[in-house]
Order: structure tokens, then sequence, then C-alpha cells
């Protein structure tokens, strides 16, 4: 992972947000609660709640994905990846005794999974310039890809914001870019979802019908 682009700011910049605001959503940047759980919802539309399954939260910060799936009743198993250390420290306290939990700081421990979500992981990209960054995360979905036999999601900040609240250190991708880019690559069976009142949107990659 010591590819990513200025990694070490972006990892001091969790790290930081994680120091100042605890295990909370703010903690992982997001601004509430109620906006995290509906992300969680478009991201949790790639998953079959019918049947078993694992799952690799990628950019998994305090664990907020495990304790929802556990408000839904999901019968799984939860790999929770995360590139800052007192964060992944913080999610195994916090769930000592989770059947099926594990948290790991590098990707390769990660066994294959039957899906992936990706929640605000790849929102900050400080100075890094427009089209690297774009470079890094189309290379992260690649590994993800990798890493996951059902499907996988992700959400990006939209390049449909408004201008005025944008700000230069954040990433607003372009949302036909990686519907294309996934459709091409992984699956025919790719949902761009839009429309859930948030300034970003949900990408979801369905490898079975």
């Amino acid at each position: 992972m010591n590819d990513i682009p200025v990694f070490d700011k972006v990892k001091a910049y969790f790290a930081n947000r994680f120091n100042e605001h605890g295990s909370t959503p703010r903690g992982s940047d997001w601004n509430s609660a109620e906006a995290q759980e509906k992300r969680f919802d478009q991201l949790l539309k790639v998953v079959d709640f019918s049947e078993p399954f694992s799952i690799l939260d990628y950019g998994c910060g305090y664990a907020a994905l495990y304790e929802y799936l556990v408000q839904r009743n999901a019968d799984f198993q939860y790999f929770g990846f995360d590139i800052v250390e007192d964060i992944l420290v913080a999610a195994q306290k916090g769930h000592p005794n989770c059947p099926g939990s594990h948290f790991t700081n590098s990707l390769d421990l990660v066994p294959k999974v039957d899906y992936a979500v990706v929640s605000g992981t790849f929102n900050i990209r400080l100075e890094t310039d427009f089209d690297e960054w774009t470079e890094y995360v189309v290379h992260s979905l690649d590994q993800i890809n990798e890493k996951t036999e059902k499907g996988f999601s992700f959400n990006l900040l939209t390049s449909y914001s408004d201008k005025e609240f944008k700000k230069p250190q954040l990433y607003y991708a372009e949302p036909c870019y990686f519907f294309d880019y996934c459709k091409r690559h992984f699956s025919r069976n790719v949902a761009l979802l839009h429309d859930y009142n948030l300034y970003d949107f949900t990408i979801l990659v369905r490898k079975v019908a």
C-alpha cells in the first residue's frame, strides 16, 4: 500500500482525524452517522443477504460497517483493512470477542472474499495530481477485484458537486469514467447510483447474476 501518492501524508491525515474525534463518524472523516449509514445502505446493495457471506471492508476505520451488518442480522465473516495502525488497534479493542472479525494493515493477509466495500477511502488526495490519484484509485480497484468472488462496491465524491463547496484537497471523480472502467474490466453487471441526495456516487460491481 506504500504506492499511494503522498502515502505518509494521507496516513497522517486520517490518524489526526481519528485522534481528534475517536471512534465516531467524524473520526473517519464523515459528517454524521446518518450520512454514513445512508452510504452503507447504497454500498450493501451489492450483497445477497439471503445466505452467509464474507466481506472485506477496505479502509475500515473503527469498523462501523461491522456494527451495521450486525444490526441487519447478517450472517457474515468480516475482514477489516486499514493503513492507520492506531485505528486498527481501536477497531480490534472495540470488537474483542466478535466472531468472524479480522483486522489487518496488509491486504496480502486478506483471503479471497465474496464481497468488498470501500466507503470514503479515496476522497482525500491532498496535493496529489488529479490524474495520478485517479491512477491510484484504478489500481486499488484492480486489487479489490482480484480479492472478490461475487462483487464489490465503492463510493467517490462526485464531479457534479457544487463548485462553491469543492475543496482542493479532495478528489471529485467523474462517475461515468468509473462506470465505464468497471463495465469494461470487471463485469457486465455494473450499477451507478447517484440518486441518494449526497455529494457522492456509488458503483456496484456484480460478478454473478
